[in-house]
């Protein structure tokens, strides 16, 4: 009790009334009586929120003045707010709380914070009623969600109540101010449920409302993507998602979305359409720069070389990244001179700086046609005149298809091709690999050589006279002939007569006696005579009958005995039928 006597002590205008009863009295028990009394009329109440003024603004420590015969004492904390500023200097009106009267020191104890909760819980309650919003800071994550601090008492920010979309990361949200709706309190638990998507949906559907009303096409407005799929993005725009589709984002090639955009974005987009009744908007970005395709023209000049980078290799070609937004195809054709390349990733890769020759604009369909065999010599110039047709020549083998055989003469870039029906003069051939294989030497003449369609044209069979050239001189209709039997079919059986040129003798026409007589059908590898019926120039056969020739044999038969005889009166065209 000794500060009681201090000379600091100060009433007022009847400051001098305590010292002068202790000194009447001298009895520390009629004094404590007498200083109650006077506590009394000065209304001082421990628990009360009362008015102070800042005295002095210390390091630790604020001195505040509630017009008691002391100052009492906050820890400057109790003052630091967000920022970590101390916004308060002395001469400031505050409200504080009497925690203590006098404390083992004879201090007077106040308290802000228990003051700003005090005056917080008189705005939570009025927000409360009046279906309010009201500010608040987040001050950390909890189990469930977020606590958030209302000017000095704590609530609860629900997971589900904090955004209207799952956020993932919370921690950006500490130590901001938002405005929030009360849903559940309850003053005597000390327990107040807070929500920040209510607030949310309230504004969208203001901001809604109020875009829906001024949204027009052709309009620039600005958005934050919301989410990206493969064919676009959808952007909000404030209160509706309008759908920017992937192939509206770029002049230039787009292969995904996230290549352009990432989820959160704020970008300026423009309106291309949109349709009030069901409230769909579709939106576009590249439409925000002008379309570089209007200047091609005086831009590209066919003949003219320029570089540009691979974006993109298929079987048919590479495209080639000229400008942004402007790209030309190199077609495999325009890749080399030589047929030998299999795919254009030989040659080049993705991301590649390459030089090219424009060979044709067409900014109507957004279409440049570049080439690359055209930077070296073309090596058709020399082949025409260096190989004119009827030239033999040799190569090797070096690749064989359905359709030929690819022979590269030596020396040469360009192969020379050997068709199918170029390797021999049988109709119904061997399949060129039954023929041939890689690495084969094989000569060959030159058939053709045509520049235009890049075409190197060789044969093979033409190296020989064509073994049927002669069947019309050679085999004459009704001549009697020899040959081995070949296939045996169901149709008939084939001969091969000589010069290997083929005959075909018909079920037909195989024998006068047929199985009646226990004839034999003709197999594989006997010999067969026949007469020739027909020539097949179509199939470039001859048609043969051994019927026909044992009707003749016959008929000379029935003639050499009717002469030995002397019978005269049968004749020989009787005979004949």
């Amino acid at each position: 009790m000794a500060s009681i006597f201090s000379d600091k002590v100060n009433l007022g205008d009847k400051g001098g009334f305590l010292k002068q009863t202790m000194v009447a009295t001298q009895n520390l028990s009629d004094f404590k009586t007498l200083f109650e009394e006077r506590l009394k009329n000065f209304n001082l109440e421990e628990g009360k929120l009362i008015n102070g003024t800042v005295v002095s603004v210390g390091r630790d420590m604020v001195a505040v003045d509630i017009g008691f015969k002391s100052e009492g004492y906050i820890p400057v904390e109790e003052f630091i707010n967000f920022d970590g500023v101390v916004p308060i200097k002395p001469g400031d009106s505050i409200k504080v709380v009497l925690e203590q009267i006098e404390d083992d020191n004879g201090q007077l104890i106040l308290s802000k914070e228990r003051a700003d909760a005090l005056e917080a819980w008189d705005n939570v309650a009025e927000a409360f009623e009046k279906d309010a919003a009201i500010d608040g800071v987040i001050v950390n994550k909890i189990k469930g969600g977020m606590s958030v601090n209302l000017g000095g008492i704590k609530a609860f920010l629900p997971g589900s109540q904090i955004d209207l979309k799952p956020i993932k990361s919370l921690d950006r949200l500490i130590g901001h101010k938002y405005q929030f709706k009360i849903i559940k309190l309850n003053k005597a638990k000390g327990n107040i449920v807070l929500s920040r998507r209510v607030v949310l949906e309230k504004e969208r559907e203001s901001q809604k409302k109020q875009l829906l009303e001024n949204l027009r096409e052709g309009q620039v407005v600005k958005g934050v993507v919301k989410n990206l799929t493969e064919y676009g993005a959808f952007v909000d725009l404030g209160g509706i998602d309008g759908l920017l589709h992937i192939t509206d984002m770029s002049w230039g090639r787009a292969g995904h979305p996230n290549e352009i955009f990432s989820v959160g974005d704020e970008i300026d987009v423009v309106v291309l359409k949109y349709d009030p009744k069901t409230e769909k908007v579709s939106l576009g970005y590249k439409q925000l720069k002008p379309d570089p395709w209007k200047e091609v023209r005086e831009k590209y000049i066919p003949g003219e070389k320029l570089q540009g980078k691979v974006v993109n290799i298929t079987d048919y070609g590479i495209f080639v990244e000229l400008a942004e937004g402007i790209e030309g195809l190199v077609h495999i054709s325009e890749l080399s001179w030589s047929k030998k390349m299999k795919h254009p990733s030989k040659m080049v890769k993705q991301g590649d700086i390459i030089e090219a020759v424009v060979l044709d604009v067409d900014p109507d369909n957004r279409r440049i046609s570049l080439g690359t065999k055209q930077l070296e010599p073309n090596p058709w110039d020399g082949l025409v005149g260096k190989y004119p047709a009827g030239t033999v020549v040799q190569g090797t083998v070096r690749n064989i298809t359905d359709f030929g055989v690819f022979v590269g003469i030596e020396g040469e870039e360009i192969d020379g091709l050997v068709h199918v029906s170029d390797l021999t003069w049988e109709k119904n051939g061997k399949h060129p690999s039954e023929l041939f294989k890689k690495g084969d030497t094989v000569s060959a003449i030159v058939l053709t050589v045509d520049k235009a369609n890049e075409r190197f044209a060789l044969g093979i069979k033409q190296l020989s006279d064509d073994p049927r050239a002669n069947i019309a001189r050679k085999y004459k209709t009704g001549a009697v002939i020899s040959g081995v039997v070949g296939q045996v079919t169901d149709r008939g059986i084939f001969v091969t007569l000589e010069d290997d040129i083929p005959g075909f003798i018909a079920n037909s026409e195989l024998s006068l006696h047929g199985k009646d007589t226990g004839a034999e059908r003709p197999k594989e590898g006997d010999p067969v005579t026949a007469v020739v019926k027909k020539l097949d120039s179509k199939d470039n056969r001859v048609l043969l009958s051994v019927k026909a020739h044992e009707k003749a044999l016959e008929k000379e038969h029935m003639k050499e005995f009717l002469s030995q005889q002397g019978d005269s009166s049968v004749k020989l065209q009787d005979i004949a039928k």
